[in-house]
């Protein structure tokens, strides 16, 4: 498949893409070095609800002997990446959350909500000056959106800039809520964000800002702790009070991030599909496992009984169609281009849904042993449960794609 692929790829005289396509295959002959290091940790950092900084650092390449150098997954080689596609983000992220989806989480919030924003839509000078550092690892940080009470209601946010008279920059005012790496440690800020802020009367004008850990005015809100799930990924309120920020980092142009947002949306939803579809792949794993080494009513184990063995055929069909569709989406998406959303939502919703009930599934397989954590399933529930709330609620992605499909009109589909 690999090299019958890229052959394909070579006669159509699509050099770049075949380049891109080798890195991939490439990337998943390593995807179970990446498996291996995580699923070690899994249990104490989210048993512990902290962040496994060390752990992190070996996904760049600040670690020269071992880093595996996927944080900046997307990014040109000329600013420390690896330069790959969208379907390199879904094979990086399902494999990541197999062992450990609220690990995951944290490399989403950086690798995609933060390198690769900055690498599709900074400056030259922006991204030679910050991206080599994020993809190396040697800082960690993610994106604001959210707010206290703005959440899905994007537009509705009130973080503001206002420009400083004189031509001196823009001062940043009003608090983000349900940061991903907001912190690292419990007590001071991550190391570095895209900040989103309202810069003008209309209601889209929207503008994104770099801002650093330890600019005057930029503090830690509070850790969110007792999360029902993702416990390993640190989750923060962010406070701005005053922060001066020069412009060169304003990223994008004043009062047009609303596109830089949609273009980045688009493939963290492609990462997040990926994530339940680690937890998905998992969760039929464990549960096949416990049905082969489970005897009950005499029988020689629970693949013996019909309740048992839908449970297992329904989750591993389910599990298949999701990976169909993300992939098959992930493979047409152009990272540098908005105009995937009908079908980057559709991925995150289905397989959103999907990954809780096949999860719930193995816990019923599983009976009081898929209850406890000792056996991973309930974590996996649990974990799951975020996907159909953060990077949009099921509730957005119904509104945005019966939009959608409605300006298509009667036209009738591909």
């Amino acid at each position: 498949m690999w090299s019958a692929r890229c052959v394909t790829d070579c006669e159509q005289n699509n050099f770049e893409r075949f380049s891109i396509r080798c890195g991939t295959y490439r990337l998943c002959y390593h995807s179970h070095d990446i498996s291996a290091k995580v699923e070690p940790q899994a249990a104490h950092y989210n048993k512990t609800e902290t962040f496994n900084r060390d752990l992190f650092r070996k996904l760049g390449t600040v670690d020269q002997d071992h880093g595996l150098g996927v944080l900046g997954l997307t990014v040109t080689e000329e600013y420390g990446g690896l330069g790959l596609d969208a379907t390199a983000v879904a094979l990086t992220h399902e494999e990541l959350s197999y062992s450990d989806p609220a690990f995951c989480l944290a490399y989403l919030a950086h690798a995609l909500l933060l390198a690769n924003n900055l690498a599709v839509n900074g400056s030259d000078a922006q991204k030679l000056r910050w991206l080599p550092d994020i993809c190396a690892g040697t800082v960690v940080g993610g994106m604001c959106m959210s707010e206290p009470n703005a959440g899905t209601d994007v537009l509705g946010m009130k973080t503001n800039a206002t420009a400083i008279e004189g031509g001196g920059g823009w001062k940043l005012n009003g608090t983000k809520m349900w940061i991903t790496n907001g912190t690292l440690d419990g007590r001071t800020t991550g190391d570095i964000f895209l900040v989103y802020a309202r810069t003008g009367p209309a209601k889209t004008d929207l503008t994104q800002f770099v801002v650093e850990k330890n600019m005057p005015g930029f503090s830690l809100g509070q850790k969110i702790v007792d999360k029902l799930g993702m416990r390993a990924s640190m989750t923060a309120e962010l406070v701005f009070e005053d922060v001066i920020l020069s412009h060169d980092h304003v990223v994008g142009e004043v009062n047009e991030a609303m596109l830089c947002m949609m273009r980045n949306l688009e493939i963290e939803r492609i990462g997040l599909a990926a994530m339940a579809l680690g937890i998905a792949r998992r969760s039929i794993d464990e549960m096949k496992r416990y049905a082969l080494e489970r005897q009950a009513f005499g029988a020689r184990n629970l693949f013996e009984f019909g309740q048992i063995q839908r449970l297992i055929a329904e989750s591993y069909a389910e599990y298949m169609a999701g990976r169909c569709y993300v992939y098959g989406v992930a493979n047409s998406l152009d990272l540098n281009k908005a105009g995937n959303g009908l079908d980057a939502d559709g991925t995150k919703l289905y397989c959103a849904k999907m990954s809780k009930e096949v999860a719930d599934r193995a816990i019923q397989v599983m009976g009081g042993y898929g209850y406890v954590g000792e056996y991973k399933v309930e974590r996996l529930w649990r974990d799951a449960k975020l996907l159909e709330i953060g990077g949009g609620t099921n509730e957005s992605h119904h509104k945005n794609m019966a939009r959608d499909l409605r300006k298509r009109g009667i036209a009738p589909l591909d």
